[in-house]
C-alpha cells in the first residue's frame, strides 16, 4: 500500500492526513497553536508555531499506524493564503512574525495608493482590490519596519514566501524557494493573465523582484525533503492554497460549480473555466487552479469570519467549551429573540472590504441568552454567503440561479447551520462525505503527479455525497430574516 502524505497547514492549527491508495483517510492528527494579537486589527502567528506544529502533525499521523515512511509516495501541501513571512536566505531566521491574512494593519498603506490611483491597474493585473488581506502591503510593511530589512531585500539576502513557501524551504533544507500558481494569486503581485511576477506592481509597492519564489503548477515537482526530517527523502508533488485545494478536493472542475469551506473564514469559489470574470461587484477575480501549463480561473468571495465566531463563543464569551455545543446551543434560542452579530473582528470582506468597521451585536433584549448568541453566531455565516452569492449572480448572470452549493469545512458538520444555510440561500446544500476537501484536493495533485491516483475525470467521478438540504422557510421570512442582517451591517460599516 501507497500513501500520500497531506500537510494542511491553517490558520489556527496544523494537520496531516494520510490518504491511502484509494483516497481514503488513513491516519490524521491536528494541533492548535497560538493566535498572537499585538494590537487593534492586528494578528501574528510565530513561524515557528507553524513550522513545529506542521512536523509534529506529520510525525504523529505517521506513527498512528507505524506507517512505513518509504511508502509515502509524495507529499501535498494547502496552507492558509496571504499570510507572509520574510526570512534570511542564509540563516533561515524569519525576520519578524508571521502576518495573518486577517491582519488589518496596512489599512493606510492601501488609503494612500487608493488616493494616488493606483487600484484600476491592480485589479485590472492581479484580478484582486487593493485590501489589507492580501500579501503585497503585509511585505512593504516589513521592509519598512523591520530595521535593515529593505536594505538586506536590495542585496538579495532575504526571501518572501507565503506559508506554502516556507514550509517548501524548510522541508528541502533551504534548497526550494518556490510557491504554486494559486498562491502566488493571492499576493496581489502576481498577472493571473500572463502567469508572472508584474515588475510594475513590484515596483508601486517597492518590493525588490529578488524577494520572490519560482511559481509552479499545482502538481509539480517542489523538491524532496530532507532525509533526517522523517528517516526518508519523499516528494513534494502538489501545492494549492487552502481554498483552491477545496475547490478541487469538490470536483469543481466545470465552469459554473461552486463551493464554500467554512474554516476560520468562508471562502466561496466558482469555477469560470478559461475565462477570467472581472466583478462588477466587489468579489475577485483569482487563478481556481493551473494544471499542465493551462489555468482555470475563479470568482472569489472572501469572508473573514466563519469558524472564528464558534471559538469566539468558547474562548472570548466561555459559553460552549466545544464547538459542537454551539448547535446545541442554537436549537434551543427563541426565534421571536432574533438576535443579529456582524462578526467584523478584523473588518468585513467581499462584498464590503471595510478595513476598519468592528463587530456589533444588534437586536439584545433582557432575554437574549446564550441559546440566542450561539444562534446569531451560527446564522452569521449564512447571511455572509448570501452576501457573496447575490454578488456573484449578478457578475455570471442567470446560470447561477438555483446553482448547488457544495460545502466543506468544519462548520459544515452542523446539519443546523448547513439546513439554516439553506433557507437563507433558498439553495441546495451538497455536503460530502469527505469534509476534509482541502487536504484531499492537494492529496489528489500530488497522488497524480506521481501516477498514484486517477486523472481529473475519474477522480470528479468518485466525488460522494453523504447528505443534502433543501430550503424549507417560506420567502417571506426568508427575505424577511435577511434584510435585517442587511440593515444591521450597515449601522456597522464604517463610511
Amino acid at each position: 500500500m501507497k500513501y500520500i502524505l497531506a500537510i494542511d497547514q491553517g490558520t489556527t492549527s496544523s494537520r496531516a492526513i494520510l490518504f491511502d491508495q484509494n483516497l481514503t483517510i488513513y491516519a490524521a492528527a491536528q494541533q492548535e497553536f497560538t493566535q498572537h494579537f499585538p494590537a487593534s486589527g492586528w494578528v501574528e502567528h510565530d513561524p515557528t508555531d507553524i513550522w513545529q506544529s506542521t512536523l509534529d502533525t506529520c510525525h504523529q499521523a505517521i506513527k498512528l499506524k507505524s506507517t512505513n515512511v518509504a511508502d509515502i509516495a509524495a507529499i501535498g501541501i494547502t496552507n492558509q493564503r496571504e499570510t507572509t513571512l520574510i526570512w534570511d536566505k542564509t540563516t533561515g531566521q524569519p525576520i519578524y512574525n508571521a502576518i495573518v491574512w486577517q491582519d488589518r494593519r496596512t489599512a493606510d498603506i492601501c488609503d494612500a495608493l487608493k488616493q494616488q490611483g493606483h487600484e484600476p491597474l491592480i485589479s485590472k493585473t492581479t484580478g484582486l482590490l487593493l485590501d489589507p488581506y492580501f500579501s503585497a502591503t503585509k511585505i512593504k510593511w516589513l521592509l519598512d519596519n523591520v530595521e535593515g530589512a529593505r536594505q538586506k531585500a536590495i542585496n538579495g539576502q532575504l526571501l518572501f514566501g507565503t506559508v506554502d513557501c516556507f514550509l517548501i524551504w524548510k522541508l528541502t533544507g533551504g534548497k526550494q524557494h518556490v510557491t504554486d500558481a494559486t498562491n502566488a494569486a493571492r499576493t496581489m503581485l502576481y498577472n493571473i493573465g500572463t502567469n508572472c511576477w508584474d515588475a510594475e506592481i513590484c515596483q508601486i509597492f517597492d518590493i525588490p523582484l529578488a524577494l520572490l519564489p519560482e511559481v509552479k503548477d499545482c502538481a509539480a515537482d517542489f523538491g524532496h525533503t530532507e532525509k533526517h526530517i522523517f528517516g526518508h527523502k519523499i516528494p513534494i508533488c502538489g501545492v494549492a492554497g487552502d481554498q483552491q485545494a477545496a475547490t478541487i478536493g469538490q470536483a469543481c472542475f466545470k465552469p459554473g460549480m461552486l463551493k464554500s469551506t467554512y474554516g476560520t473564514g468562508c471562502f466561496a469559489l466558482l469555477n469560470t473555466g478559461k475565462d477570467m470574470v472581472f466583478s462588477q461587484n466587489r468579489l475577485l477575480t483569482t487563478i481556481a487552479y493551473q494544471l499542465n501549463g493551462q489555468t482555470t480561473y475563479a470568482l472569489e468571495g472572501s469572508i473573514f469570519n466563519a469558524g472564528t465566531v464558534v471559538q469566539w463563543l468558547r474562548d472570548g464569551l466561555q459559553i460552549i467549551d466545544t464547538a459542537e455545543q454551539s448547535q446545541v446551543l442554537a436549537q434551543q434560542a427563541n426565534a421571536a429573540e432574533q438576535l443579529y452579530f456582524v462578526p467584523a473582528f478584523t473588518g468585513l470582506g467581499a462584498p464590503y472590504w471595510d478595513a476598519n468597521c468592528r463587530g456589533a451585536i444588534y437586536g439584545l433584549t433582557r432575554n437574549s441568552g446564550r441559546a440566542e448568541f450561539a444562534a446569531a453566531a451560527l446564522q452569521s455565516v449564512a447571511f455572509q454567503t448570501r452576501d457573496l452569492l447575490e454578488a456573484m449572480q449578478a457578475d455570471w448572470g442567470d446560470q447561477m440561479i438555483k446553482a448547488t452549493l457544495r460545502v466543506d469545512g468544519g462548520m459544515a458538520a452542523s446539519d443546523w447551520t448547513m439546513q439554516f444555510l439553506a433557507d437563507i440561500l433558498d439553495t441546495q446544500i451538497d455536503r460530502p462525505t469527505i469534509l476534509e476537501t482541502t487536504a484531499l484536493g492537494v492529496a489528489w495533485l500530488a497522488g497524480s503527479w506521481v501516477g498514484l491516483y486517477p486523472e481529473l475525470d475519474q477522480f470528479a467521478s468518485i466525488w460522494r455525497l453523504d447528505k443534502s438540504f433543501s430550503a424549507t422557510m417560506d420567502s417571506a421570512a426568508r427575505d424577511g430574516l435577511y434584510a435585517g442582517w442587511q440593515d444591521a451591517v450597515n449601522r456597522t460599516l464604517s463610511n
